[in-house]
């Protein structure tokens, strides 16, 4: 083994959090211009016999629930394409289609119904994917169907109750959802089975027109736990060579494909799980038995042999569902995180003369928050990679090729990684959307163009925060004469504050270009923009609007407690805005532990050097939260040395005391767990067990007290409206009807203002 490559992992991981203080990083995530035009990004390259028109991959979001129960790909998951070959990516490629029904009872659902697409079952769902792969090509691009071997351990536990079936993995492993539930070990001849239909699959893919096959190597899925030693510790069989499996199912894909069909395999280099963990590999039940995995070395040389039977180019990062945050990095992850992992597969190729069948070196594709031009640009040329995948950006702009082509990359609607609509979405029973892009997920029944009113309005929009700016900007666009009020200096709400800590970059940049979007609005559409504008319902009234907007936002909730008006006690929003209220002195306790009581105490942990404690009521840390995004901030967290008490009440502040009732069982969750996620709320774990009480009052010694108990709606001017009849028309938007996040505010911003 490369000396080098012992240590890569482990070294890498410890470069992320530092990362936000190198000033030539952080610029590169940014929208700059400073390598255009991008040559090298909109260069073609061939793979195998396909030649693609630029280097950037549209990566695999999960299509769930975009095709028919049976799986035939719906006009949804049509449009949804069609959208991004015509915003101008090379190649796209679907999310995971499983092709292991006969086997995994966890890829579908009772009566053999499916939530993903498939492409198995019948002829009855190849002219879905016909069409789909006709509306790609129109615009010149290409198409790969992602298939995977199945979810295996990382599947639905709910089988057992639906099918009475257990879930299915390499060996007897613990589901990931619940760890009590175990997952037995597929047979040999079920292994044949699934690759026998990895290969039926490929061939009707390609009878679909479909451009490649994309096979789902990595994250822990079925495949994964097949050809990885941490899942499979199997004694006997063929398949106890945990390269086999994987090596067969690009042996018979080629052999029912031809020489000529392009093969893509995703993977990881390393799960991660060890250099994440350290010792709790060692004793935490649900993780001690993959303590052995793939090490790099072994990665690379199963790569090499992947080559070898039949694949053209790979895609390569790290983690699992385990460390769910490295395959799906959140935002308070770097950008351009495993561009190091790219370069080291690539330079490792070329060392060993690594060529694919058809003669050609092997392409490596990056992946990990690429979504800034200059950021993929020098990607490119400094060698780390062939290849841009872009996955969650082109949610957010299907337009992101054709922009950065043309130079407008300030017009590019940035990721900002909170990963609500993209993934989390589809987790809670929906299918993925976006929290910035209102289109996405409903190209199908939202229109590319608005729609001019037959009626221009007169239209006063109360509050900028990005439900009020999007309303304003798209009522604009249509023909209405729209006044924006906003009683702060800056426009974006929320978002102002929500953008101060380094780890927040990303929500930054999403100001920035609401801030851009608004100037370049009001240049050509009848749109006024007023800061330092306060408000009231009687000055509205004389103005003479048809139609008043009220979105207003929300107000920080404060308990009414013994000390909470005390100079000591601040609430998180103000202290990002005003960092300097932490003060000098050290002890910082946080009461709340939603995502902005957990990135307050981030931000006062890692930028401001305190010592922090949340407090938190519930049993459970940021409830609710992608589980990527939670589970990296918790870690995160425990790295830094901030203490979580939940379960725990705040009883009073008196001067540099706080008094909580804190319950000390040892029945209260560890708030430190990422290795298993949060069950949705309709979901119930038989081995749960009850959490008791054992109340003790305890005391801690700070000097600053951070409040991040939410936010209240600000309904109460809606209502002075109302009351008042400022208007004909009247509309509550955003936070003034339920506190929510990004996702719903510009959802309501943009359906508001497209029918106003």
């Amino acid at each position: 083994m490369n000396e080098s490559q012992v240590d890569f992992v482990k070294e890498l991981l410890n470069q992320f959090p530092n990362w936000f203080n190198e000033p030539e990083h952080m610029e590169l995530a940014q929208m700059t211009t400073k390598h255009y035009p991008y040559s090298t990004l909109f260069s073609p390259i061939q793979v195998n016999k396909l030649l693609l028109k630029n280097r950037i991959v549209m990566g695999p979001m999960g299509n769930i629930s975009m095709a028919e129960e049976m799986g035939r790909p719906t006009n949804k998951m049509i449009q949804y394409f069609a959208d991004r070959a015509r915003g101008g990516a090379g190649l796209l490629t679907s999310g995971l289609v499983p092709i292991s029904q006969a086997v995994d009872p966890t890829v579908t659902e009772r009566g053999n119904k499916s939530y993903f697409p498939r492409i198995d079952s019948s002829r009855t769902v190849f002219s879905g994917w016909r069409d789909l792969a006709e509306s790609v090509h129109a615009y010149g691009s290409r198409f790969f169907i992602q298939l995977t071997a199945g979810l295996g351990r990382v599947g639905s536990p709910e089988s057992l109750l639906t099918k009475f079936q257990m879930p299915v993995s390499a060996s007897w492993n613990p589901n990931f959802y619940i760890s009590g539930i175990p997952c037995r070990p597929m047979t040999d001849g079920e292994c044949r089975t699934i690759i026998k239909a990895a290969g039926q699959g490929s061939a009707d893919a390609k009878a679909a027109t479909i451009d490649g096959v994309y096979l789902h190597g990595h994250e822990g899925y079925l495949l994964e736990q097949m050809t990885n030693p941490a899942f499979n510790r199997r004694k006997f069989g063929r398949y106890a060579n945990w390269q086999n499996f994987g090596l067969d199912m690009v042996k018979e894909i080629r052999k029912r494909v031809g020489p000529n069909f392009p093969i893509m395999y995703r993977i990881d280099l390393s799960l991660a799980l060890n250099e994440t963990y350290g010792e709790r590999m060692d004793n935490i039940p649900a993780l001690k038995k993959f303590k052995k995995e793939r090490t790099v070395a072994q990665t690379l040389d199963y790569m090499v042999n992947l080559v070898k039977a039949g694949v053209d180019f790979f895609d390569v990062d790290l983690g699992c569902y385990d460390n769910w945050w490295l395959p799906h990095p959140p935002n308070s992850m770097p950008s351009g995180c495993f561009l190091p992992v790219a370069r080291l597969v690539k330079e490792y190729f070329a060392h060993e003369k690594v060529l694919s069948n058809a003669g050609l070196p092997v392409p490596i594709v990056a992946v990990g928050k690429l979504g800034y031009p200059d950021l993929a640009e020098k990607a490119l040329l400094d060698g780390d990679c062939d290849m841009i995948m872009l996955a969650r950006p082109l949610l957010a702009d299907a337009e992101w090729p054709n922009k950065a082509y043309a130079g407008r990359v300030m017009d590019i609607r940035p990721c900002i990684g909170d990963q609500e609509g993209c993934i989390n979405e589809f987790v809670e029973g929906g299918h993925p959307q976006c929290s910035v892009n209102p289109r996405t997920g409903f190209e199908d029944v939202l229109t590319r163009e608005l729609t001019p009113t037959a009626s221009p309005k007169k239209i006063a929009i109360i509050g900028a925060g990005p439900s009020g700016i999007i309303c304003a900007i798209t009522a604009a666009k249509r023909g209405h004469k729209v006044t924006l009020f906003e009683k702060k200096n800056q426009v974006g709400g929320m978002l102002v504050p929500g953008s101060r800590p380094k780890i927040k970059y990303e929500v930054k940049n999403y100001l920035t270009y609401l801030e851009h979007a608004l100037e370049e609005t009001a240049k050509k559409f009848d749109l006024t923009v007023k800061l330092n504008q306060e408000i009231t319902a009687d000055s509205l009234k004389s103005k003479g609007f048809d139609s008043v907007v009220v979105s207003v936002g929300g107000s920080a909730v404060s308990p009414k407690l013994p000390g909470i008006d005390q100079a000591n006690v601040i609430q998180a929003i103000d202290l990002f805005r005003k960092p300097d209220l932490a003060g000098e002195g050290k002890n910082v306790v946080v009461i709340g532990a939603g995502a902005v009581g957990c990135e307050a105490a981030h931000f006062l942990a890692s930028e401001l050097g305190k010592t922090v404690t949340i407090v938190e009521m519930l049993p459970n840390v940021m409830a609710g939260l992608c589980t990527a995004n939670r589970g990296h901030l918790i870690h995160e967290l425990e790295n830094l040395g901030v203490a979580i008490w939940n379960c725990t009440k705040l009883k009073s502040v008196e001067g540099k005391s706080v008094k909580v009732d804190r319950n000390v069982s040892s029945t209260v969750p560890d708030p430190f767990v990422t290795w298993s996620p949060i069950l949705l709320e309709n979901i119930s774990n038989p081995f749960a067990k009850p959490i008791k009480e054992e109340i003790a009052e305890q005391t801690l010694t700070v000097d600053l007290v951070v409040l991040a108990m939410g936010l209240r709606s600000g309904r109460a001017f809606y209502e002075a409206c109302v009351t008042a009849h400022v208007a004909p028309e009247i509309v509550q938007l955003g936070d003034t009807f339920q506190i929510g996040r990004v996702f719903e505010a510009v959802k309501s911003g943009s359906m508001v203002g497209r029918n106003i």
